[in-house]
C-alpha cells in the first residue's frame, strides 16, 4: 500500500549540505577505478538529487493547494531562491559523467540517451545566470498567484478562475456570454502586470541566452525542452501540416456547430464555448461518482492500470476538488522519494473532469509504471512523448464514457474527438506565437497583441475577435495560457503528442487491444528512447510531414460524419 501524502515528511533541505554531499560524491566518481565503483556512485548521485527534488515538489503541491499556506509559501520562495544554485552542482557532476572512461559500459546497460540529454543540459546553464534564473523563478511565481488570487463577480457570487468555468459554457446565450465578459475583466483589471511580468520574462531569458553565447533564446529554450531527435525546422514542417490538414477540419466542425447553434460565423469565444443547444456533455452525478467511475475504468482497462489506480487511490495521491485560495489549472509530478505520481487538479463540473482523470493519469500511470526505473533521469521521456501517455490514454477511455456521461455519452464522444482536432491549431499557434516573441524580444505589448491576432487569422479563423468583450477583443487571450509564461516552447509538445494519439485512437477504433499493446510497448521505454523512437516502437507514423496528419484527418472526418446527428442538438 502507498504512503498516504498527508504522511510524507517534508523537510527544508540545507543547501550547504547538499552541495557539499554532491560535490563529494562527483570527486570520488572522477577517481572511480571500475565500472562497478563508477555505477555506485552514479545511483547515490541519483538518491541525493532524488531527495532534493522531492522536497522541492513537496512544498510545490501543498503551497498550490493552498496559495494562502504562508509557511509553504516561504518554502517556493526559498526554492526559487536555490534551485538555481544547486544547479551548479547538477553541472559539475555532468561534466564529469560526460567524460568518464566506463562510457561504453553506462551505455550498454543504460542506453546512449542518458548521455545525450546531459551533454543537452549543459547547454542550458552556467553559474553566470543564476541571478537569471532565481528572478526568472520569482516572477513566474508571481504569475500563478496572480491568477490564482482571481475573485470575479458573477451573479451575485464570486469564483475563481476555474469556478467559473461551468459558467463559460452555459447554454443559456446571455449568462454565458456575461460569464465570458466577467473573466475578461478580471485579466482587464491585471493586464498592465501581466504585460509587464511578460516583458521582464522575455528580457530575462534574452540575457541568460545571450550569456551561454546564443543569438536568441529560442535554441536555449530548446535545448531546456531537450529537443533531442528535432529542430525547429521540423517543427515548422508540423505548422505547415497543421495549417494544411488540421485547420480546414477544424473549421468545418466550427461552420457546422455555428449553423446547428444558430450563430454568426465566425462566432465569438463565448459562443464557440457552446457545442450543443442542450448544453455541453457533462459528467453525471458528483466528484466522488466521477472517481469511482474512473476506478471501474481502469481496474478494467487492464492489470496494470488497476493495480495502479488503487496505488492512487490508497495514498491520497489526487487532490482535484477547485476550492478558494487553490492555485489554477493541472498537472501530474512524482515524488521520488516516495515512488509516487500526484495528480493536481481542479474539478469544475464540466467535461474537463473527467478528462483530467484520463488525460492527467495517463502521465501518473506512465510514472507508476516506470517508478523502478535507475537512475530518475531515465523514468521520464521528454515532454512531448510524456504527453503522448496522457492524451492517448483519453482515447483509450471511450468505451467508459457512458459510465460518465449516462445521457451525455453521444454527445461527449463527438466533442471530445472534435476537440481533439480544435486543439492542435490553437496549440500550434501557442507555439508558433512563441517563436515570434523571442525572435524579437523588444516587442512592446500592444505588438505582441498584434502578433496573436494576426496569428489567429491563419489557425483560428472562426474566431471572431473584436465582438467587444474585455480582454477578448483586444486579442489578449495568449495571456490565460500560462505556459507562455511559464514554460517557453512546451506547448508544441501537446500538439506533436496529439497527432500521435489520434493515430492510437485511430488504431484502437479497429482492433484495441492491438492498440493499447502498442501503447503499453511505448510507455515501458520510459525515458529511454528519443520522441521519434518511441513513435517508431508504436508502429506510428512520424507527426513531421504531411502523411501522418492526412491520415488521421481523413478517418476523423469519417467518424464525425458518422455521429448520429439527433443526439448532437
Amino acid at each position: 500500500m502507498a504512503i498516504k501524502f498527508s504522511d510524507m515528511q517534508y523537510k527544508r533541505p540545507d543547501l550547504q549540505k547538499l552541495k557539499e554531499k554532491l560535490a563529494s560524491v562527483t570527486g570520488a566518481f572522477s577517481k572511480a577505478a571500475s565500472f562497478e565503483e563508477a555505477e555506485r556512485l552514479m545511483l547515490e548521485f541519483d538518491r541525493e538529487s532524488g531527495h532534493f527534488t522531492s522536497m522541492c515538489t513537496l512544498a510545490l503541491i501543498r503551497h498550490q493547494m493552498n496559495t494562502e499556506d504562508k509557511f509553504y509559501e516561504a518554502e517556493t520562495e526559498y526554492f526559487d531562491e536555490v534551485v538555481p544554485e544547486a544547479q551548479e552542482s547538477l553541472q559539475a557532476w555532468t561534466l564529469e559523467f560526460i567524460k568518464t572512461p566506463f562510457r561504453k559500459e553506462f551505455e550498454d546497460k543504460y542506453g546512449r540517451l542518458l548521455f545525450v540529454n546531459a551533454e543537452m543540459g549543459l547547454k542550458t546553464f552556467s553559474p553566470a545566470i543564476i541571478s537569471e534564473l532565481q528572478s526568472e523563478n520569482v516572477l513566474i511565481t508571481e504569475y500563478v498567484r496572480l491568477l490564482a488570487s482571481a475573485q470575479i463577480p458573477y451573479e451575485g457570487e464570486v469564483y475563481t478562475i476555474s469556478q467559473l468555468s461551468p459558467m463559460k459554457q452555459q447554454n443559456d446565450d446571455r449568462r454565458r456570454r456575461a460569464a465570458w465578459e466577467a473573466e475578461g475583466k478580471f485579466y482587464e483589471s491585471v493586464g498592465e502586470r501581466l504585460d509587464s511580468l511578460y516583458d521582464e520574462l522575455t528580457a530575462l531569458r534574452t540575457a541568460m541566452a545571450k550569456k551561454m553565447g546564443y543569438v536568441s533564446y529560442t535554441q536555449m529554450g530548446y535545448y531546456r525542452m531537450t529537443r533531442n531527435c528535432y529542430d525547429k525546422e521540423d517543427v515548422e514542417r508540423f505548422r505547415d501540416a497543421v495549417v494544411k490538414y488540421i485547420v480546414p477540419l477544424a473549421e468545418s466542425i466550427f461552420k457546422k456547430q455555428a449553423r446547428r447553434m444558430g450563430f454568426d460565423y465566425p462566432m465569438s469565444y463565448a459562443d464557440a464555448a457552446l457545442e450543443f443547444r442542450s448544453g455541453n456533455p457533462k459528467p453525471r452525478g458528483t466528484a466522488d461518482d466521477i472517481l469511482k467511475q474512473a476506478g471501474k475504468f481502469y481496474a478494467e482497462l487492464s492489470a496494470e492500470t488497476k493495480e495502479f489506480i488503487e496505488f492512487m487511490y490508497s495514498g491520497e495521491l489526487l487532490d482535484v476538488l477547485s476550492r478558494k485560495g487553490k492555485a489554477g489549472g493541472g498537472f501530474c509530478t512524482e515524488i521520488a522519494d516516495y515512488a509516487a505520481p500526484f495528480i493536481f487538479a481542479n474539478f469544475n463540473g464540466t467535461q474537463g473532469d473527467v478528462e483530467v482523470m484520463t488525460h492527467e493519469a495517463g502521465h501518473a500511470f506512465a510514472a507508476y509504471i516506470a517508478r523502478d526505473i535507475v537512475p530518475g533521469d531515465l523514468r521520464t521521456p521528454s515532454m512531448e512523448s510524456a504527453e503522448i501517455h496522457s492524451m492517448s490514454m483519453e482515447f483509450f477511455a471511450r468505451p467508459w464514457a457512458e459510465g460518465f456521461f449516462g445521457d451525455d455519452t453521444e454527445k461527449f464522444l463527438y466533442s471530445h474527438l472534435a476537440s481533439a482536432l480544435k486543439f492542435i491549431p490553437y496549440g500550434t499557434m501557442v507555439d508558433h506565437f512563441q517563436h515570434l516573441m523571442y525572435a524579437k524580444p523588444e516587442l512592446k505589448p500592444s505588438d505582441r497583441h498584434g502578433v496573436w491576432r494576426e496569428l489567429m487569422t491563419i489557425y483560428m479563423p472562426w474566431i471572431a475577435l473584436d465582438d467587444g468583450t474585455p480582454f477578448y477583443s483586444d486579442a489578449r487571450a495568449w495571456q490565460r495560457q500560462s505556459h507562455i509564461y511559464e514554460v517557453p516552447f512546451y506547448y508544441i509538445d501537446y500538439c506533436l503528442a496529439q497527432a500521435v494519439a489520434l493515430q492510437f485512437w485511430a488504431l484502437a477504433d479497429i482492433d484495441r487491444d492491438g492498440a493499447w499493446q502498442a501503447y503499453m510497448r511505448l510507455i515501458r521505454c520510459a525515458g529511454k528512447k528519443t520522441f521519434s523512437e518511441l513513435v517508431e516502437v508504436a508502429g506510428l507514423k512520424s507527426p513531421f510531414g504531411d502523411e501522418g496528419l492526412k491520415e488521421v484527418c481523413e478517418a476523423a472526418e469519417r467518424r464525425l460524419d458518422a455521429f448520429d446527428q439527433s443526439k448532437l442538438i
